[in-house]
Parts: C-alpha cells; sequence; structure tokens
C-alpha cells in the first residue's frame, strides 16, 4: 500500500510537471483566445494511468502554474477547476465504468481510452465556456468577457477548443496505449487507479 502511494505521488508531480511542459514550453497556437496546446493530452494521461481524481490534481495543478507563470493569473482558478473535471470525467469512465486496470484486450483498452479521453475533453468544450459565463457575470461581474463567453457558447465554444481538444484526445490516447505495456513490463504499473 505504502509503495503504491509514493508511485501514484510521484506520477502525479510527473504529470504535474508534463501538464506545465505541454501547455508553456511546447510550441502553441493563439486563437480566438484560446490557446490550442498539449498540456490538456497529460491531464488525461495522468486521469488514465493513475485515476480520475490524481490525474485531475496533477492537470489542475500543472496547468494552473503555467497560468500563474505564463501572466494569466486571474484564469488560474478557472483551469484549476476545468482540469480537475476532466480528470474526473475521463477516470470515472475509464475506471469504474470500463474497469481498464484489469485484464482486458488491447482493443477493448484502446476503445474505451478514447471513449474516456473524448468523454473529458468534450465536456470541457461546453463546461469552460460555460464557467467562464457564470465567472464573469456572478462571480467578478465583467459585461464584455461574459458576453464574449456565451459567444463562445452559442458557436459550440470556438474552433480552437475543439481543434484543442481532438489534437489532446488523439495524443493522450496514444500515449497511454504506448506507456502501458511498458509499464507493466517494468512492474510500475497497474496503480490502483481512483476514479
Amino acid at each position: 500500500m505504502k509503495n503504491e502511494n509514493i508511485t501514484r505521488l510521484t506520477i502525479s508531480g510527473l504529470m504535474a510537471a508534463l501538464c506545465y511542459v505541454g501547455y508553456a514550453v511546447f510550441p502553441a497556437i493563439n486563437a480566438s483566445g484560446t490557446k490550442i496546446h498539449l498540456g490538456n493530452a497529460f491531464v488525461v494521461l495522468g486521469a488514465l494511468l493513475i485515476g480520475g481524481l490524481y490525474g485531475g490534481l496533477a492537470g489542475a495543478v500543472g496547468l494552473s502554474l503555467a497560468d500563474i507563470l505564463s501572466g494569466y493569473a486571474a484564469s488560474s482558478p478557472r483551469t484549476f477547476i476545468t482540469k480537475l473535471v476532466i480528470g474526473l470525467i475521463v477516470g470515472l469512465i475509464a475506471h469504474k465504468i470500463a474497469k481498464i486496470n484489469e485484464s482486458h484486450k488491447n482493443s477493448y483498452i484502446i476503445k474505451w481510452s478514447a471513449i474516456a479521453t473524448v468523454a473529458g475533453l468534450g465536456f470541457n468544450c461546453i463546461f469552460e465556456p460555460v464557467l467562464k459565463y457564470v465567472w464573469y457575470t456572478l462571480l467578478t461581474p465583467d459585461a464584455e468577457k461574459a458576453t464574449a463567453a456565451i459567444a463562445a457558447l452559442v458557436a459550440l465554444t470556438t474552433y480552437a477548443t475543439i481543434i484543442n481538444a481532438a489534437i489532446n484526445s488523439v495524443v493522450g490516447v496514444i500515449l497511454y496505449n504506448a506507456l502501458r505495456p511498458a509499464l507493466y513490463k517494468a512492474n510500475i504499473f497497474p496503480v490502483k487507479a481512483s476514479a
């Protein structure tokens, strides 16, 4: 049990660092106020490897830190919430519904890791602009930003958010399914994942 906790904590720290790198270091495209980056792929990877709570918290910490250090400190609380929710959704579907940590065929693992990833990042395409709208209408009123958030929601977020979700889904699923056999062989995986 102690070794599992140390392993989970270590992987959480690694995922937080990779989320930061995926956002702040890798080249990114800024489009219509949304940055296309690879940070969310590591949120997904963390949730698939160690469960939604730990993977989501790792992503929330790593990407909130990236916001703060990149000059977007005001958006870091929203980032924390959205990344945690992505991790929780991915973890719930992957570990509680599909039980991907149990012995299954590779095709089953690929299918369910893809379903969980698309569900988490797809939900984020709707949740993020709704959260921005609520944030700018109730918590920190700013009519201009609230209007922009609702316009993004009406337009089914923006093309950049959808492109970001698609790219991060593909990268996250590929990384997970590439790492999974190596981690089993090294006897590091499976760590009992939490939802």
